[in-house]
């Protein structure tokens, strides 16, 4: 019976040569993983903030950014998994990747076997310690979000949001109860080359209270933090709180 645990989990594979691109996506699928496919460093850091992986396959050697380098930008705003695709015998590459932050590494040529058992690994070393947005997930008695399906609900009722809103709030639900920057959220969100434009953070935030909270200028959703950023309620433990006797 195939193991269907990670099913619909999405893998950005980063690597300049489509041959390989098109295995690893063969291989992912077969076994129910959502493949995206980047071919450049640059097109991979986009990816990573539009399309919100769950874990991404790395190539080391790239044309513009190289997989050092983009690893590194993504270790500056995110916890993402990322393994990354060495030549064979390059120890000097595994060991690099591994200070820099890589959870693990893959040396070419791999076997199907070997790709998909590292990739699910490395998912459930890293859901199991940091939780997943995969699921319904009950906020509360109003507010439900389904990440899976691209859904939330506001008291049963379906509410509709624009691309950069609904990345918005995956980000700031998927650090809930911890306080996410300014600079944080505009590189996640909206890409590096907006480090310098908060207002957007404020106005998106505003965006998004108006929709999903009872009273926008007393949100319980998302908390203001002064001076640093914002804060999406640590609605897991609330829960916790709510069932122990």
């Amino acid at each position: 019976m195939p193991d269907t645990t990670f099913k619909n989990r999405r893998i950005l594979v980063v690597d300049d040569e489509e041959r390989m691109v098109r295995f690893i996506r063969l291989n992912l699928e077969h076994d129910g993983f959502i493949v995206m496919e980047a071919f450049r460093g640059t097109q991979a850091i986009d990816k990573i903030r539009t399309g919100m992986p769950d874990l991404v396959l790395l190539d080391v050697m790239m044309p513009d950014l190289d997989g050092f380098e983009v690893l590194r930008m993504v270790r500056e705003i995110s916890n993402l998994p990322v393994i990354m695709l060495t030549a064979k015998g390059e120890e000097d590459d595994r060991i690099r990747g591994l200070e820099l932050g890589a959870d693990d590494y893959i040396t070419k040529p791999f076997s199907p076997r070997e790709l998909v058992s590292r990739v699910k690994a490395v998912l459930r070393r890293t859901e199991s310690t940091a939780g997943n947005l995969h699921g319904l997930i009950n906020v509360d008695e109003r507010l439900k979000i389904d990440f899976d399906r691209h859904e939330v609900w506001l008291d049963n009722k379906l509410v509709s949001l624009r691309p950069t809103e609904y990345r918005l709030l995956y980000h700031l639900v998927q650090n809930a109860g911890w306080v996410i920057t300014h600079d944080q959220i505009l590189s996640n969100v909206w890409g590096y080359e907006y480090r310098d434009q908060p207002h957007y953070v404020r106005l998106y935030i505003n965006y998004l209270r108006k929709k999903l909270e009872e009273d926008p200028a007393n949100p319980k959703y998302i908390l203001t933090e002064r001076g640093t950023g914002y804060r999406f309620v640590d609605y897991q433990r609330k829960s916790n709180e709510q069932t122990v006797p």
